[in-house]
């Protein structure tokens, strides 16, 4: 199945938070896209890798994603190494993606800044003939994403361009709170975390508000690159 846009993720819940409307608002506009977890989340305090499997299924139903695949790599020691490197080349092979959606340069959390620099290497090598895979005994073919956004997490930092998400974010919350284990519950007896907290979301709603206001919209979700964007028709920028 050839995905238009492919988003990685080190851990199930780091698209939702980050850039789960831009997947919403390219479905409803007919285009397919996926999402490919690293990790089940297993060193997270709160629930268990069962109940985020089940949590992450139910996100990708509400964005009405065609695929949603977990490598299984281990959470907080997978490396950008050869071995993880095909697994996600495999991936790209597979959904043949146009974008690719990747992880914060760098952030609070290790993981995510290795999964950023994970994507972006494996982006690179899938488009090279000379290092083969195979999936379910087929041997691939080569593809190179034509370009690779990373989406912004918990440091705050200056968007390169945003998407308007302001007719989708209704939805986008819904994909948010399908991860119900890992957010704010007052009946909840596990211990608290980083994002567990009510003020998390609330930042996370006050950021997409900012991006939204910087492009004349209510919500918005922000992207960096490092390569430049090119448009063809200057009537495409806001």
């Amino acid at each position: 199945m050839k995905l238009d846009i492919l988003a990685f993720a080190a851990h199930p819940d780091d698209v939702e938070l980050s850039s789960s409307g831009t997947l919403i608002k390219a479905v409803k506009a007919g285009k397919k896209a996926g999402i490919v977890d690293l990790t089940r989340g297993e060193l997270g305090t709160r629930g268990t890798p069962e109940i985020r499997d089940q949590e992450a299924a139910a996100s990708a139903k509400i964005m009405g994603l065609s695929a949603r695949e977990n490598l299984r790599f281990r959470d907080g020691f997978f490396e950008n190494d050869e071995a993880h490197q095909l697994e996600m080349i495999k991936m790209i092979r597979k959904y043949q993606p146009d974008i690719v959606l990747a992880n914060a340069f760098d952030d609070r959390h290790p993981d995510h800044g290795r999964g950023s620099q994970l994507a972006k290497d494996a982006c690179f090598k899938a488009g090279l003939k000379m290092i083969e895979t195979e999936l379910d005994g087929e041997k691939q073919q080569k593809w190179r994403p034509r370009v690779v956004y990373h989406y912004i997490q918990s440091i705050p930092r200056v968007p390169d361009f945003i998407v308007d998400v302001s007719d989708v974010w209704e939805q986008r919350v819904e994909s948010v709170k399908a991860f119900k284990s890992q957010f704010f519950d007052p009946l909840s007896e596990e211990d608290s975390t980083y994002i567990s907290s009510p003020m998390f979301l609330r930042m996370i709603e006050a950021r997409a508000i900012e991006y939204g206001h910087l492009v004349g919209g209510k919500y918005g979700e922000g992207f960096n690159v490092e390569r430049v964007p090119g448009v063809d028709d200057i009537f495409d920028l806001r």
